[in-house]
């Protein structure tokens, strides 16, 4: 008598019913999170059905076939014309349950804006169309029907002629001085603040590199090198550098502190070959509102270390172990990126998937109530400060994220003996034991994000941007880009056009005293009143 022995699998041993939590909100929460899973997962195998359709057709079946039978007709009778009609035997199908109908978004055209310039084209009737053909007498007008229509003219290039006047006293046949003209952007350079300001624009607001910019300038007429553009690069970063050590120095005052880091190819001159530079981005809180870029060689814990040197307050990071140092000091306090650690748990998903749900679970309602204090945040008077809206989220936080916190922890710790420590959810239960308190901070202040994925975003411009640019010439050229990623990103952050920013700020910084720096900063930056003042007559006579 042979004993039936049935195949067993690895998940026949593993108790599901221990690895879940008790409360029922994260139960309902994990149930949430698997729809969301398994809605991502059918999405992506029917992608994967319909390309692996394409490909078996395309090897196996008929060259001349280009019929997928998995399309949907737009007629379906149209290929079955002597098709009977609806059986009597076929039962109704019942009616699918459709969701309340949303409140549809505005359509159709959008005015145009009231500042954009008008150019009026009015449309007459000749003398002959004007009279009646009735009585023969002139019709006159009574009305016009107006309609507008958007057009546009490339950016024009013009030259600015400095002319200096010069003058000699008569009656000593002598004495003559000449007019100074005010200091320029780039001294004895050509470029005027107006196209200095267009090609930083270009490149680092747009992600226009200098020699697709040396093309566009080559159709208008002006022929200009790369190198020719590198060179005013480099000219308006020394002119911008005196700005970007004021915001330096000035975002070493915030409270808060977000920090995140990408790589940048450069290329070495002397051996001609690529080196991996690194970016880094200090993001300030509302008391310094600016967003600085520092560029070095390699992701040593230097880099931050002088950056930071002298800085008192929080940092929100990644789990990246060059801060280490600074935060051993005791001077800044660490806060964690529940971002990152949340991936790591959806990157697990696929070698446990039980585990893997009942913490994503978790991070579902500790999003869900940051959702919520943004809703309450905006019902705030508009003239309300940032001390009332961090009032809410501690307050918020104490009473709705604290208690979710310390069941996620209690979880943790229940279900970690049974976690493999070099699996996927293994690293992940890792991350979260060694940044443990880092991760819980964020509960403990209104000023702190329960993140760094607004570091993270911001960073993504660089990333766009290199692949157009593709690497840094050299050293000076990764401070150039600090400078000018620093200040482009700033007065984006303010709502403020670059290009009008920076033909300002080119045009009054040689000139104005250094006391009276901080009037161009971003976040107190306003724009030019415009002012056209016509050339004196004896300018004009020359």
């Amino acid at each position: 008598m042979s004993e039936d022995v049935r195949p067993t699998t690895p998940e026949l041993h593993v108790d599901h019913a221990a690895t879940l939590p008790d409360d029922p909100v994260v139960l309902q929460q994990m149930v949430l999170e698997l729809l969301a899973t398994l809605r991502n997962e059918r999405h992506q195998n029917e992608q994967l059905q319909h390309r692996l359709d394409l490909l078996l057709r395309r090897l196996y079946g008929p060259r001349t076939e280009h019929f997928d039978p998995n399309q949907p007709l737009l007629i379906p009778d149209a290929f079955d014309p002597l098709a009977p009609e609806t059986s009597e035997l076929t039962l109704p199908q019942p009616e699918p349950h459709t969701a309340p109908a949303k409140r549809a978004r505005p359509h159709g055209r959008k005015a145009l804006p009231k500042n954009l310039r008008r150019v009026p084209r009015v449309y007459e009737l000749t003398e002959a169309e004007r009279c009646c053909p009735e009585c023969g007498e002139c019709r006159a007008q009574i009305g016009a029907e107006r309609s507008e229509q958007l057009d546009y003219e490339p950016a024009t290039l013009f030259v600015v002629e400095h002319v200096r006047c010069t003058y000699a006293c008569r009656h000593c046949e002598g004495q003559v001085v000449t007019a100074g003209k005010p200091a320029q952007p780039i001294q004895k350079g050509l470029p005027g603040p107006g196209l200095l300001a267009h090609v930083i624009t270009e490149k680092y607001a747009d992600h226009i590199p200098l020699h697709r910019q040396e093309r566009r300038l080559a159709r208008q007429g002006v022929e200009l090198s790369r190198s020719t553009l590198c060179d005013w690069m480099a000219g308006a970063a020394r002119t911008l550098a005196p700005l970007y050590d004021l915001m330096k120095t000035l975002i070493l005052l915030c409270g808060t502190i977000h920090t995140d880091d990408t790589s940048v190819k450069v290329r070495d001159s002397e051996r001609k070959i690529k080196i991996t530079g690194r970016l880094w981005i200090y993001f300030g809180d509302h008391l310094q509102p600016s967003n600085i870029f520092d560029f070095t060689m390699s992701r040593k814990r230097d880099g931050p270390s002088r950056f930071l040197k002298g800085f008192q307050g929080f940092l929100q990071a990644d789990a990246f172990s060059g801060y280490d140092r600074i935060y051993a000091g005791g001077d800044v306090v660490e806060v964690g990126c529940n971002a990152h650690a949340r991936r790591k748990f959806i990157e697990s998903q696929t070698t446990d998937a039980a585990r893997s749900s009942a913490a994503l679970a978790y991070y579902r309602q500790l999003y869900a109530i940051e959702r919520d204090i943004k809703v309450e945040i905006t019902k705030l008077p508009p003239d309300a400060d940032e001390p009332a809206r961090a009032a809410i989220r501690l307050r918020v936080r104490q009473e709705q994220a604290v208690p979710i916190l310390e069941g996620f922890e209690k979880w943790l710790e229940a279900q970690k003996p049974d976690v493999l420590p070099k699996s996927p959810l293994g690293a992940a239960f890792g991350y979260m034991q060694n940044n443990g308190e880092a991760l819980k901070r964020y509960a403990s202040s209104g000023y702190l994000s329960i993140d760094n994925n607004v570091a993270e975003q911001h960073m993504k411009t660089i990333a766009t941007g290199r692949k157009n640019w593709l690497f840094t010439g050299s050293e000076n050229g990764g401070q150039t880009m600090a400078i000018l990623f620093s200040v482009v990103s700033s007065c984006q952050r303010h709502k403020h056009d670059p290009f009008v920013y920076l033909r300002d700020v080119l045009e009054r910084l040689p000139n104005l005293p250094q006391d009276r720096l901080a009037e161009l900063l971003p976040d107190r930056w306003s724009p030019p009143k415009p002012a056209d003042a016509p050339l004196p007559e004896s300018v004009l006579a020359t």
